[in-house]
């Protein structure tokens, strides 16, 4: 891709510097830097570098336009890691709701022309427009694009979540019948289904279709030619891969259905195309051939409007002392944050391909907008805060529980690495070290103090006390059948319970507790994402919901692994006595290198009251077979005599050890690998490299309560291939992850690691220093005699 194409219209005076040759692909587009802004780019290399690192993303991309040039602009990593694809200037990224400002445009264009106007009822124009108004204002253009409009945030149809790709008729028409959450400009609410009923307007009243009408209208005369609102072919060919991730642990490629609300989120463009549009901007909308808008239609864009944070489309803020105006973007997997200076001519557009990494990029755009201001001022340097790992001395007085319950801050630590859950925010968020001090550092967020005090913390500038961690009471029974997943694979919404609420834990990171209205209606909190938002609940006969609607979206009971403590089972791939002769017959992996001499131990001889249920001795596991000829579980000696001393622990809270396996041997696991269908293998081991069972390091475990004698129910069950079994897994009653949290901590106290996608399973420190086993029980009984 070159940078301009044949007839594309740029602004006046726009001056790219390309290195790249003719006809070379998008990831070889890289512009300056300009002399002046070397410095710039040069400290703002490792800030971007480092901050990739430190959160995962594989793509990143900038350009900074200085008036009518853009004085740098590059990629970092990989648009595709898997064929190494390099990023670029010119790689084509979904933009999310920056897409917002162009339908905006597309409106002013028409409002310069007299066709439209922005204060009379929007029905003038969609006289099918019939979503249920109450309050006597009639909904004009200028409240839905300021987001005074007081509509839903999201269609019942063509929403964030909905696959289906409708038309846009059919996203705002899915809006009639649908109660206005506030009375038209008198609250700020934020909503994508406004912004779909204005890009309606524009299909409408101009007869034509709105991906259409924008290219023609905008993207075209802008010299946009690597932008559309829909998939073309010669855009996506560029699109960057974006990755998703959840608090649990897992991460996956992100799906690329369009939205049927595309005028307010599903744009595709590059740095280097939104560069040439803050450059029109910088211009006063002009462009070779005439105007995009004139600069008294963007003045009026840029000024708030009806007392909101937003102009027409552009949101407007201040950024030490600046007037900065732009918008930010977040779309399956991709997050964009671009911003302008009008009064200084100065923009950044930052892109990264990791999802809801919005405060990465706003905080590099901001730091590239005041290194800007810095060069034009003379000045040197660039601020950038870079923070570290929490130190030791701090390390061991963090976790608790500090605050109230549902207004209070939980502390947790997982594998070396501290995570606050924002209780009033409704987010997870790593903390780390800054010049002495903790902060929030993480994808989601950044810059909240954290300050701890023996037994209290200062959370930006509030003393919370350490709370005790009491166990937590069981779910009342009308929330019962309320519990679980719904939605979709790539968007589920997670019902919990936590801290005697029920909380909706909302497009994977968004954690809001519930206001109770009624037995199956419940309301947002009056902050978020969907404040002011409901979610009524469907029950089957037998009181557990199917479904529930949120936010006027439906989401549909997700089916995730047995229910009532069912076993888990697979189909083997193949006959188990087949799998078995075929399991008997191989040999091991051959080992190299010097090992520890085994001394396996069996863990009821050390403690009887260690209570066992060997479900591979049995049927009851998830292969329906016998492996075991007995109920035995072996474990190496040191790893053993911790276990003992785990569960004396633990019954001093009522609770004892329940053991389901142990030391494994070899050719069990060559058969469970060899019956596990490939989209399952995580939950097993792979012979080849051999397990930490078969080398007698590994334990699978729970709990038992002491008095009852009955084991605990935790957030998934034992060997279930789902990820309920994930040991971050945020779903479930409260009770069921204080449970799941206990066992790991006590087993984490005794040299014990649980293996990240199966609550039950931990190793014993050093488990590497002991060769692989094949023997069965029986041989070890022997052998110990």
């Amino acid at each position: 891709m070159v940078a301009t194409a044949s007839g594309a219209h740029r602004p006046v005076g726009w001056i790219p510097i390309l290195l790249c040759l003719v006809g070379c692909g998008a990831e070889d587009v890289e512009v300056g830097p300009r002399p002046d802004y070397s410095d710039l780019a040069r400290d703002l290399t490792p800030v971007i570098e480092r901050e990739m690192q430190n959160k995962s993303i594989s793509a990143v991309s900038i350009a900074l336009v200085d008036d009518q040039e853009v004085v740098w602009a590059r990629g970092f990593g990989y648009a595709d890691p898997v064929d190494s694809v390099s990023a670029s200037a010119g790689t084509v990224y979904r933009v999310g709701s920056v897409s917002k400002l162009f339908t905006d445009i597309g409106i002013m264009q028409l409002v310069e022309a007299g066709q439209l106007d922005l204060d009379v009822p929007v029905t003038d124009y969609l006289s099918d427009f019939r979503p249920i108004n109450p309050f006597g204002k009639p909904i004009t253009l200028r409240q839905l694009m300021s987001h005074r409009s007081g509509l839903v945030r999201e269609p019942p149809i063509g929403n964030y979540f909905d696959p289906s790709g409708p038309a846009l008729q059919q996203t705002v028409q899915s809006l009639n019948g649908i109660d206005l959450v506030y009375e038209p400009e008198t609250n700020t609410k934020y909503s994508n289904a406004a912004i779909a009923t204005v890009g309606y307007v524009l299909e409408e009243t101009q007869g034509e279709p709105f991906s259409q009408y924008l290219e023609r209208t905008v993207l075209d005369p802008l010299g946009m030619v690597s932008s559309a609102f829909e998939p073309k072919p010669a855009v996506v060919a560029q699109l960057a891969k974006a990755y998703m991730w959840t608090y649990d642990g897992r991460e996956f490629e992100a799906p690329t259905f369009q939205l049927g609300m595309a005028p307010a989120g599903s744009m595709y463009s590059s740095v280097e195309d939104l560069a040439g549009f803050m450059s029109v901007m910088f211009e006063g909308g002009r462009v070779e051939d005439g105007a995009i808008l004139e600069s008294e239609t963007l003045e009026e864009m840029w000024t708030p409007q009806l007392g909101s944070g937003y102009g027409i489309g552009f949101a407007v803020s201040e950024m030490d002392g600046h007037r900065r105006v732009g918008h930010g973007g977040a779309i399956y997997g991709f997050a964009t944050e671009l911003g302008m200076l009008p009064d200084e001519k100065l923009g950044a557009v930052v892109v990264a391909t990791k999802d809801v990494a919005n405060s990465v990029v706003r905080r590099i755009a901001d730091a590239a907008l005041q290194g800007m201001v810095n060069v034009r001022e003379g000045q040197d340097g660039l601020r950038f805060d870079f923070t570290e790992p929490v130190p030791a001395d701090l390390a061991a007085q963090l976790p608790g529980k500090y605050g109230n319950e549902g207004d209070g801050v939980v502390i947790e630590e997982w594998d070396g690495r501290f995570f606050a859950t924002m209780e009033q925010a409704g987010f997870r968020a790593e903390i780390r070290a800054l010049d002495g001090k903790l902060m929030v550092d993480d994808v989601l967020a950044f810059g909240t103090a954290i300050e701890p005090l023996g037994d209290a913390v200062v959370v930006s500038g509030d003393t919370l006390a350490k709370r005790s961690d009491e166990e937590p009471a069981p779910v009342p029974a009308r929330w019962r059948g309320l519990i679980g997943e719904y939605g979709w694979d790539h968007n589920t919404l997670y019902v919990l319970e936590r801290g005697g609420s029920l909380y909706a834990l909302i497009e994977w990171f968004f954690l809001y507790p519930l206001e109770e209205l009624s037995r199956n209606e419940f309301a947002f909190p009056s902050w978020g994402l969907y404040e002011g938002e409901r979610l009524v609940f469907g029950r089957d006969p037998s009181d557990r919901a199917t479904h529930v609607v949120a936010a006027s979206v439906r989401f549909d009971r997700r089916s995730v692994g047995p229910e009532d403590g069912a076993t888990f089972r697979i189909n083997p791939l193949r006959p188990v006595d087949e799998l078995r002769g075929v399991a008997q017959a191989a040999e091991p992996p051959n080992e190299q290198g010097e090992f520890t001499q085994s001394e396996l131990v069996e863990i009821v001889q050390l403690d009887p009251s260690i209570r066992l249920d060997i479900r591979y001795a049995t049927t009851n596991n998830f292969m329906s077979a016998v492996f075991y000829r007995e109920p035995r579980a072996f474990l190496q000696r040191q790893g053993a005599e911790a276990l003992v001393r785990v569960h004396e622990k633990l019954k001093e809270q009522g609770f004892g050890l329940l053991i389901h396996d142990a030391y494994r041997p070899w050719f069990v696991t060559k058969m469970f690998w060899d019956a596990t269908p490939a989209d399952m293998k995580i939950f097993v081991a792979d012979p080849s490299s051999g397990s930490r069972h078969n080398r007698g390091a590994a334990v699978d475990l729970t709990l038992y309560d002491l008095e009852t004698g009955e084991p605990v129910v935790m957030t998934g069950g034992y060997d279930e291939f789902s990820h309920r079994s994930y040991a971050r897994y945020p779903g479930g009653t409260g009770r069921q992850r204080w449970l799941r949290d206990l066992l790991r901590e006590a087993m984490e106290d005794e040299g014990f690691s649980v293996y990240p996608f199966e609550w039950w399973h931990f190793d014993y420190q050093g488990w590497s220093r002991y060769r692989i086993h094949n023997e069965t029980f029986d041989m070890l009984g022997q052998a110990n005699e």
